[in-house]
């Protein structure tokens, strides 16, 4: 089965759009791809544009490598995606806050419903 562009480490679907408005419709043509050509694409710098073009290399390598019944190769890609998941699992719980952020929380919501020191 050949590989999906998004399928490539850093390009999900809108970036996988993004290149296709471009002329970037498969893995092959953007491991292929000139760097002033993928930078040209919004959202895409230098850097960027260099990773893609390396991965996408290594995913056509990779795929090209993997034949039917090649059981090594078959238990790589699988554990290669699970890492992907496991990452996406690891990311769930950032950003949510312990209790300390929602007792902070509260207490701010409290100040200033006390008695008001000053004239009377």
């Amino acid at each position: 089965m050949k590989p999906a562009i998004i399928d490539i480490t850093g390009i999900g679907p809108a970036a996988a759009a993004a290149l296709e408005e471009h002329g970037i419709r498969t893995v092959a043509s953007l491991a292929r791809a000139p760097v002033d050509k993928i930078t040209a694409v919004p959202g895409f710098s230098e850097a960027r544009a260099e990773r893609v073009i390396i991965a996408a290399s290594e995913l056509l390598a990779a795929s090209a490598t993997n034949q039917p019944g090649d059981a090594e190769a078959d238990e790589a890609a699988e554990a290669g995606s699970k890492g992907k998941k496991d990452k996406k699992d690891k990311r769930k719980g950032k950003g949510k806050k312990g209790k300390k952020g929602k007792d902070k929380k509260d207490k701010k919501g409290k100040k200033g419903k006390g008695k008001k020191k000053g004239k009377k």
